[in-house]
């Protein structure tokens, strides 16, 4: 979505194009500093608008950007291309890590965290749709 709103904006790759020692990319271009960027501003202000600490939207960002860049980097190591899609393995470290990190603070049981992460998942795959219909999108998922 942050490509949408800032368009070529802070469109640099993350890993600056370093190549691992499998000579893939460390992450791929699609992980922007436009992306951190927006993610890290995100978080702490919906955490407000949802009545929590802004600081918990902070850790929630970046250990859900950590979960993230780590999918990449595996996807990468499987020799799958950045929009190549890989269910579960593009959601789960994205929602469970943050989870795991902030469970404490947020009063979750294993149970809740688990439903939640499903949840997560579930959404993520229902919107990507959405918002490739609605053109907000480049690809369904």
């Amino acid at each position: 979505m942050a490509w949408w709103l800032l368009r070529e904006r802070g469109a640099w790759p993350l890993d600056a194009g370093v190549m691992f020692v499998d000579k893939r990319p460390l992450f791929g271009a699609s992980k922007t500093v436009r992306g951190l960027i927006a993610a890290l501003a995100m978080g702490p202000l919906a955490a407000w608008l949802l009545g929590l600490a802004p600081e918990i939207g902070l850790r929630l960002a970046v250990f859900a950007m950590l979960g993230d860049l780590a999918s990449s980097f595996v996807k990468r190591r499987l020799g799958l291309r950045p929009s190549d899609r890989a269910r579960l393995l593009d959601q789960l470290p994205e929602s469970l890590l943050p989870l795991l990190v902030t469970r404490t603070a947020l009063g979750l049981s294993w149970g809740e965290l688990i439903v939640v992460s499903v949840l997560f998942t579930v959404f993520d795959l229902m919107l990507s749709r959405l918002l490739f219909r609605l053109h907000l999108r480049k690809r369904p998922y």
